[in-house]
């Protein structure tokens, strides 16, 4: 009788056993790493929630349904989903234009079509959008941030534009001079930045705890005991601050702006979630990225934080790169943080009122530097400075315009610089027994039609003229009728004037390509 499977000799029998529950084993790794990831998420929660001009629990909403409703699905086992301080910007607009009842809708719509594009699959095709339109668009997002979070750090009211904000940064700062409530209030946030930067020299061991905790819990230390003039969070139940969509935040529905709102939210999130799980990716060596099923993961949570009244979220990569450095296995690490959120939200809501406004000030200032690449900037501008205006415009229209019609320029203006790469065009002009011949090699578009045309235009006009296309590879239906009347004009000059040689073949093979004119 033949042995049984457990007792088969040889490599096999070293190989781990199943296991119906694959996870236990890493356990421990998972626990501690969601304890940290909680650490990290808490101020970020608050301070983005603040920043959007929401409630604070509106963000703690989100990262609780970002944790325990998104991280038990499929996609991204690692990375780690909340409130985004790149979503700011857009929010803020949103509620100041359509009022905070409907958030909740734009963020439900937001999830749904995000759901949709997941099953249509669309997700590996967010991964086309050019790297300097979403490195523009962080770009801007930071400006933005850091310029409206300067004015709260002072307790003085910001403009609503991204703008103005820079605009008014130079009165704001004389403003702030003359009042000792500004002044502390600037102390504060500047010694919560100066926290978070030399956080990162200290010792491993002293950074296993996040510095943007510490800054926090000092900045609220010090304000209590010195008894400082500067504003709090202000704190109320967090299921109070639950906010069902209602009829009046469905009438808003007619209003084509808020649609277009929806489809911002959607498109950006989308990226900032997909472009997230490709840094993450490289970070571990486990399982990749299903991109489909994790944009159907961040549909279904931005429908529940929708449903909710709360904020949008996204993938976020501060969480998700210490989730990975925590020594994270599995899902279980960001399932746990959401459930460490639920119970801080249950049990301790009341601390946050110790918070200063000016701390979490501080911290977005922080975050908004990081968002901006400096040193890609720097790097595209020595080897592709096409990519580097790309990256600088969309930063720009975003910070002079708003978040989705400066992503839709960036758009527009990499589409053309591919375009414009991708028409490669010589021109050739050689005179041969009384005949000149003109060759046209290359991709021949549009985009090179003035240069083609300023080249025909200045040759003579006594001599036959033979333009070769046998070197094109492809020719556009405006270069072959601009070619073609071209060639109309100059043949009553003599039958022979102008020929076009081994044009390429249109579409339907009827139609012949070599025909002299």
């Amino acid at each position: 009788m033949p042995p049984s499977p457990s007792r088969v000799p040889g490599p096999l029998s070293r190989l781990p056993r199943p296991s119906h529950l694959p996870h236990l084993s890493h356990l421990r790794q998972d626990f501690a790493a969601s304890l940290v990831v909680f650490l990290v998420a808490l101020p970020l929660c608050i301070g983005v929630a603040v920043a959007s001009g929401v409630p604070a629990e509106l963000g703690l909403i989100t990262g609780i349904v970002g944790g325990v409703v998104t991280g038990l699905m499929r996609g991204s086992s690692l990375q780690v989903s909340g409130p985004a301080a790149g979503l700011t910007v857009l929010v803020f607009e949103a509620v100041r234009a359509f009022g905070l009842p409907a958030l909740g809708i734009v963020v439900l719509l937001a999830g749904l079509l995000q759901i949709v594009m997941g099953a249509l699959r669309w997700g590996r095709w967010f991964r086309a959008i050019s790297l300097s339109v979403v490195e523009g668009m962080l770009a801007g997002i930071g400006l933005v941030i850091i310029a409206g979070q300067l004015y709260a750090a002072a307790g003085i009211p910001a403009p609503a534009s991204g703008l103005a904000k820079l605009a008014g940064l130079p009165a704001a700062l004389v403003k702030a001079l003359s009042s000792t409530t500004a002044l502390v209030s600037l102390a504060v946030a500047a010694g919560t930045v100066l926290v978070l930067v030399t956080w990162r020299r200290l010792p491993r061991a002293a950074r296993a705890v996040p510095g943007a905790l510490v800054a926090v819990l000092l900045a609220a230390v010090v304000t209590w005991l010195l008894d400082l003039p500067v504003a709090t969070v202000r704190v109320a139940g967090v299921l109070d601050a639950v906010r069902l969509p209602g009829a009046d935040s469905l009438a808003a529905l007619a209003d084509l702006a808020l649609l277009g709102t929806v489809l911002a939210f959607a498109l950006i999130a989308s990226a900032e979630s997909l472009f997230s799980a490709a840094a993450v990716d490289r970070l571990h060596a486990g399982p990749r990225t299903q991109y489909d099923k994790e944009l159907v993961a961040q549909g279904v949570g931005n429908t529940v934080c929708g449903l909710l009244g709360a904020l949008p979220m996204t993938a976020v990569i501060v969480r998700s790169s210490a989730n990975v450095q925590a020594g994270a296995r599995t899902k279980a690490s960001r399932v746990l943080h959401g459930v460490w959120l639920l119970l801080f939200a249950a049990l301790l809501p009341a601390t946050l009122g110790y918070v200063p406004l000016a701390a979490l000030a501080g911290i977005l200032v922080h975050a908004g530097w990081k968002l901006i690449p400096f040193r890609a900037v720097a790097t595209l501008w020595r080897t592709h400075r096409g990519e580097a205006l790309v990256l600088v415009a969309t930063a720009v229209s975003i910070v002079t315009v708003n978040m989705f019609e400066g992503v839709l320029i960036g758009l527009v203006l990499s589409v053309a610089k591919a375009a414009w790469d991708a028409s490669h065009l010589r021109i050739e002009r050689t005179d041969d027994d009384g005949r000149v011949r003109v060759r046209l090699s290359g991709t021949v578009t549009f985009l090179r039609l003035p240069k083609i045309l300023d080249a025909l235009e200045a040759l003579p006009h006594d001599r036959p003229v033979e333009l070769d296309l046998s070197q094109v590879h492809h020719l556009d239906h405006a270069c072959r009728s601009a070619l073609e009347a071209w060639a109309a004009r100059h043949s009553p000059h003599g039958p022979d004037a102008v020929r076009l040689h081994a044009v390429p073949e249109r579409p339907r093979a009827s139609e012949s390509s070599g025909t002299p004119h």
